[in-house]
């Protein structure tokens, strides 16, 4: 089971590859009342919206891949230690607007966290580095407002 749930995971990474973007993929490795955490966005994915983040990348880094390094199995959860990397050619969207592509080779530090049941993903927190990535784009969080603020 511990070989079956590493594999599951490796196969749902694969689907959200630059190369290979499955977002139907990615939506049938997660059970149908499974859950995507983006984390450090307070967002959760249910449903067909669970491919949004894979698609987002997926524009925003036309050559995303996710660099595993570690991959640990305990059971039901899979807990990987990854980088996510890539080159700034696509929009981002923010909440502020729009930040525009500067050509910036990204890498970014994460972990994700994997609940499996039954073959599939029951829920997923990812938790990206995102000061490192909106400083990497070029967009570094705006330390002066907050100071500046009374």
């Amino acid at each position: 089971m511990a070989n079956d749930n590493e594999a599951i995971i490796r196969n749902a990474y694969h689907t959200a590859e630059g190369n290979v973007v499955d977002v139907r993929g990615w939506i049938d490795s997660f059970t149908e009342d499974g859950v995507f955490n983006n984390i450090p966005g307070e967002a959760s994915y249910r449903g067909e919206h669970l491919g949004d983040l894979v698609i987002g990348f997926a524009k925003m880094l036309p050559d995303v891949h996710r660099e595993l390094y570690r991959v640990n199995v305990m059971g039901n959860v899979v807990a990987v230690q990854l980088a996510i990397q890539g080159t700034f050619r696509g929009p981002m969207e923010t909440p502020a607007g729009v930040i525009q592509p500067t050509g910036a080779r990204i890498d970014i530090p994460c972990a994700d966290f994997f609940y499996m049941r039954d073959g599939k993903i029951e829920r997923f927190d990812c938790y990206p580095a995102l000061n490192i990535m909106l400083t990497q784009m070029g967009a570094p969080p705006d330390f002066a407002s907050a100071v500046n603020r009374r």
